[in-house]
């Protein structure tokens, strides 16, 4: 499999093959604004990232730590070195995922289980990172007769140790140990508790006792996203999730949040890259 240098080349081609991609990347590639898309991510941090905005929780990024992130959630990296940045991140399809698992072993776990304890990160240790970077060899390498099947196999291999390690890790209360206002997580805590409802500048100033341009000074500096860009990301994260489990184009725009179905077509469609009702098509197909 090659190895791409593009992130957003990574994810058209995983939408394309319906299978996996990889992508190392370096500073050359801008880190992109929240987002969500429909494929899987593995995000590998080898230099440089400092902070991971993930819904509503902040991790920090240290070398060595592998972050998990499905097709709902919405992330940013907000803090970046200035010289260096270098990850490797998978972009997989999640009916590929599913695709290769059996009866009695689910490789889709570490993706689908989310509950309120679950973390996205794992941090390996120096013998678990060499390992991560053998199957990405073994699979960016493999050439020639039964490439193919070498690919998978071994990306079935990286599965199995990913979700042992998740499981693992559920099992462990993780402090994500970057330090940022406890304003900031307030705030944020409160737009997901509201996220289905009109939320306002007024609405937050009132309830936090702070001024407009303070509160948008604070939650850009922590998150590197407005609060309106934050809030749209949300949004169109729970109107996929509603659109996946089967429900019309109207209720996902109830259920989301937003106030005006306009917006909400024009918002969803510019994220997602087809309209609600195509979408909600291709999840049923």
């Amino acid at each position: 499999m090659q190895e791409l240098s593009s992130c957003k080349t990574a994810i058209e081609n995983c939408k394309e093959t319906r299978t996996f991609s990889i992508a190392h990347l370096y500073k050359e590639e801008k880190a992109m604004d929240m987002h969500i898309h429909d494929c899987y991510e593995l995000y590998y941090s080898i230099f440089g990232g400092k902070q991971f905005l993930i819904d509503n929780r902040f991790y920090s990024i240290s070398p060595g730590d592998l972050f998990i992130i499905n097709q709902y959630e919405s992330h940013k990296l907000t803090q970046i070195d200035s010289c260096v940045h270098e990850r490797i991140v998978l972009s997989i399809h999640p009916d590929y995922v599913k695709r290769l698992s059996s009866n009695q072993t689910n490789l889709d776990h570490c993706f689908s289980d989310r509950d309120e304890h679950f973390q996205h990160k794992l941090s390996l240790n120096k013998e678990q990172q060499t390992r991560f970077l053998y199957y990405i060899n073994k699979i960016t390498s493999a050439d020639g007769f039964a490439h193919d099947i070498i690919e998978q196999a071994a990306f079935m291999e990286l599965l199995v140790m990913i979700n042992t390690l998740s499981s693992a890790n559920a099992a462990q209360t993780v402090h994500t140990g970057y330090k940022y206002s406890h304003q900031v997580e307030d705030i944020l805590a409160y737009i997901n508790q509201n996220i289905s409802q009109p939320i306002t500048m007024e609405q937050l100033c009132g309830r936090f006792y702070l001024s407009s341009s303070y509160i948008c000074r604070i939650f850009k500096a922590a998150t590197g996203t407005t609060i309106n860009k934050y809030i749209t990301a949300r949004r169109i994260s729970i109107a996929k999730a509603q659109l996946n489990a089967g429900s019309s184009v109207f209720e996902a725009f109830e259920r989301s949040g937003f106030s005006d179905y306009s917006n909400f077509f024009k918002a969803f469609t510019k994220a997602v890259g087809v309209s609600p009702k195509k979408y909600a098509n291709l999840s049923v197909s």
